[in-house]
């Protein structure tokens, strides 16, 4: 996949493009990406996705300590490639864009710019300012543009269409099970190991605090998790813990993410690390004494063990 920041001489064969956020590439994003890989080697062109960065709420929105996503540029380029798309256009957020009129974006950028022979857009697709585009704007330019204008229907779960909203709802709820379905891959999260209270190594489970790189990740709910852990070039198996650590922590309102990780004793302050999130073990629990800490850790540990003694790494 060849990235391109900004649109000055693509150079695109056929274009056919798609165009959204994308936060989190989840399999309701697939099924219009892998319509757009399709067409694209249907009409002998190339399938050519375009997107934001930074995401757009981080420039709209007048509240942004609130604000969390499911992937970061990052996350979503590895995403996108792994979808065997040709072509990924990032084009930079700004105030002047999100101003922007639908019919301006689709006449100055995807007919100008692109050069775009065929659209592919999803059911419920908004964009231009306000988000009055949708797939009737882009019809109206279609005839007098010279290019073709497909529409795809979204991808239905039992709580309704799969989107990122309802995926981000699911894991602040700790809904592990369905958040994982719904992306087609377990959640991550990449951080740094940062130095903690050391409390955990005296309880026989020593853990390491991680502070995630991207700032705006979203952080699961609260509660213990099973999880497999990318760390100096090896995966482990190992539980983590997302919360305030009632039972040895007297500071309200701080949240915690540590990570112990299995039969694992090197030093590794300071780098970077990789932990999937595949299975969620219980709620956060504040105990009377170390002793039942330690005693529900243990069957913590087992339980964990038990659970990802068969799921692979990915």
């Amino acid at each position: 996949m060849q990235i391109h920041h900004g649109y000055t001489d693509p150079g695109f064969v056929k274009p056919v493009v798609t165009m959204g956020i994308f936060d989190g590439v989840h399999r309701g994003h697939r099924v219009l990406i892998d319509a757009l890989v399709r067409r694209a080697a249907d009409k002998g062109g190339e399938s050519v996705v375009i997107t934001f960065d930074p995401h757009p709420r981080l420039v709209v929105s007048e509240e942004k300590k609130s604000l969390s996503f499911l992937s970061s540029t990052e996350e979503k380029i590895k995403l996108l490639e792994e979808a065997s798309v040709d072509h990924l256009v990032v084009l930079k957020f700004t105030p002047a864009l999100s101003r922007m009129s639908a019919s301006d974006f689709v006449e100055k950028i995807l007919v100008r710019r692109i050069g775009t022979s065929h659209i592919v857009m999803g059911h419920d697709h908004h964009f231009g300012y306000r988000g009055e585009g949708n797939y009737n704007t882009v019809n109206e330019y279609a005839g007098k543009s010279g290019f073709v204008v497909e529409e795809v229907a979204g991808l239905r779960s039992g709580k309704g269409f799969v989107s990122s909203s309802l995926i981000r709802e699911a894991l602040l709820k700790g809904d592990l099970n369905n958040a994982n379905k719904w992306l087609g891959y377990s959640y991550k999260l990449r951080g740094t190991v940062v130095a903690g209270k050391k409390l955990g190594r005296k309880l026989g489970y020593p853990t390491a605090n991680i502070k995630p790189l991207y700032r705006y990740k979203l952080i699961p709910g609260d509660g213990v998790y099973a999880v497999e852990i990318e760390v100096s070039g090896r995966t482990k198996p190992g539980m983590l813990s997302i919360g305030s650590n009632p039972t040895v922590n007297t500071i309200k309102g701080r949240k915690h993410i540590e990570v112990h990780i299995f039969d694992f004793e090197e030093d590794i302050y300071g780098e970077e690390i990789e932990v999937f999130f595949r299975y969620r073990l219980r709620d956060e629990i504040r105990f009377s004494t170390l002793e039942e800490l330690t005693l529900q850790m243990d069957r913590d540990r087992s339980v964990a063990l038990n659970l990802l003694s068969g799921t692979k790494s990915g």
